[in-house]
């Protein structure tokens, strides 16, 4: 089983969510031999609880995942904390959307959830933690206290990263890391835009229906991690495509995006 454990399913925090827009992620991501992705999306993006009424909509839900016209998606989002990082949840679709309305009191920077207080919320929920991107420079979390670290059930090795610093730099940097932690490490596109689908894939062993299966396979280790040879390719393809559309809607680039333009 294929499965991205780091996906977008709008073009940005700003945009609206676009049925046409994630209909074809859906198709590329199968296009590129996915079977499955988690659905991390900004918990303070634009109209987050909409997204997923929509999505209602769209594709039935059998209770772990949605049928997405082939494709299973897994409920999620991404967490930024105070202490400057970002995590991802993956779990349930009612305990997400439970977690996200605790957090609505800290939506904005200077308000973010503290990271323990996150790890807490979450484990009471039972959600999957997943540290996201923990090396990048605008977002690290590895300057976080380790015992705090070693609650979190995974890394995301990102495609994003690899691209900025090249993958056996980024290895370097992760895979010691997560090893001193006894923490596993698993591969997230980090794709807002369907160029990116591919870059970096999880290979499961067993087919997984339930977020628990999944983590129980990651745990067990019962999985590799592909990078794409043309991943560099890929995510550059995406982050001009994702230029190009947010000038097409009037949007500025982020702090990140200035120095992904120009990588």
């Amino acid at each position: 089983m294929n499965i991205d454990l780091h996906t977008h399913g709008k073009l940005s925090k700003k945009s609206d969510f676009s049925v046409e827009y994630f209909r074809e992620m859906v198709s590329e991501a199968m296009a590129n031999g996915l079977q499955a992705l988690a659905l991390t999306e900004h918990f303070n993006t634009s109209n987050f609880f909409g997204m997923y009424e929509t999505l209602d909509r769209l594709y039935p839900y059998n209770g772990h995942y949605y049928e997405a016209d082939g494709l299973r998606i897994f409920p999620g989002m991404e967490v930024d904390i105070a202490e400057t990082g970002h995590i991802l949840l993956i779990g349930l679709k009612e305990d997400i959307l439970s977690v996200r309305s605790a957090l609505e009191g800290h939506t904005r920077e200077g308000e973010f959830i503290p990271f323990e207080e996150l790890l807490d919320l979450a484990d009471r929920h039972g959600l999957w933690k997943i540290g996201a991107h923990p090396f990048r420079t605008s977002t690290p979390l590895h300057h976080l206290e380790p015992q705090l670290l070693a609650r979190l059930d995974a890394f995301d090795m990102n495609a994003k990263d690899i691209y900025m610093q090249g993958a056996d730099t980024y290895r370097a940097l992760i895979q010691p890391f997560a090893h001193r932690l006894g923490v596993p490490v698993i591969a997230g596109s980090d794709s807002h835009q369907c160029l990116q689908y591919g870059s970096v894939v999880n290979r499961l062993e067993l087919d997984c229906s339930t977020v628990e299966e999944l983590k129980a396979a990651v745990n067990r280790r019962q999985y590799s991690i592909e990078v794409s040879p043309c991943l560099h390719t890929k995510v550059k393809g995406s982050i001009m495509m994702k230029k190009l559309l947010k000038q097409m809607h009037g949007e500025a680039p982020s702090r990140d995006e200035e120095a992904e333009y120009s990588a």
